[in-house]
């Protein structure tokens, strides 16, 4: 149909219809503050001292050791995956004496710089695998290892630990069926 023939009143207007306002698809959040309490009991029991069917001491990861002849007290690192124990020891040397072999080594204390000479008989040599090296021969010597009020009398190997935090390593040799460890804890016995 031609333009001028077009008739605007035979069409009628749209008619406009108003939409309802959208509804929010969730609810507005609400903040909610939470306030924990925590109510500590003022009369906590002291930690255990002794524990298992034996009552064995309870030793932490780090604790204080006295070396006999020496009378030598080194801060010792606790470690239930050694079977021996280790003590930092210099100048290590084999000896001959009547026909039995020593060994002369030095024990230093790392508080005063002191070292202390020490000569004692010679029990065996060991080969020990380095974590990020090669096998190291060690001597072995026996003496008095102190940890509180246990003492006792254990083969000890001699090392340089000088690139170690701790100059001892207290291994399986002191610690089984005398003690029992928690790493959780530190310098928990008193030497008398």
């Amino acid at each position: 149909m031609p333009a001028e023939n077009w008739n605007s009143s035979a069409c009628p207007a749209p008619e406009v219809v108003a939409l309802p306002e959208p509804t929010p698809q969730c609810p507005v959040p609400k903040v909610v503050e939470r306030i924990v309490t925590k109510i500590v009991p003022s009369d906590l029991p002291p930690m255990a001292v002794t524990a298992g069917k034996m009552h064995l001491p309870i030793i932490g990861a780090v604790e204080w050791a006295k070396v006999e002849p020496s009378g030598l007290l080194l801060e010792s690192r606790i470690d239930t995956g050694a079977v021996t124990t280790s003590i930092h020891a210099q100048d290590i040397h084999l000896v001959e004496k009547d026909g039995k072999r020593y060994v002369r080594f030095m024990l230093v204390d790392r508080v005063n710089g002191e070292g202390l000479q020490q000569e004692l008989r010679l029990r065996r040599r060991v080969l020990i695998k380095q974590n990020d090296g090669p096998y190291e021969r060690r001597y072995v010597v026996r003496m008095w290892v102190t940890l509180g009020k246990t003492r006792s009398r254990i083969d000890v190997n001699l090392s340089d630990r000088s690139d170690f935090k701790y100059p001892m390593l207290i291994g399986r040799n002191f610690l089984t069926d005398s003690m029992i460890v928690d790493v959780s804890r530190h310098h928990t016995l008193f030497l008398e």
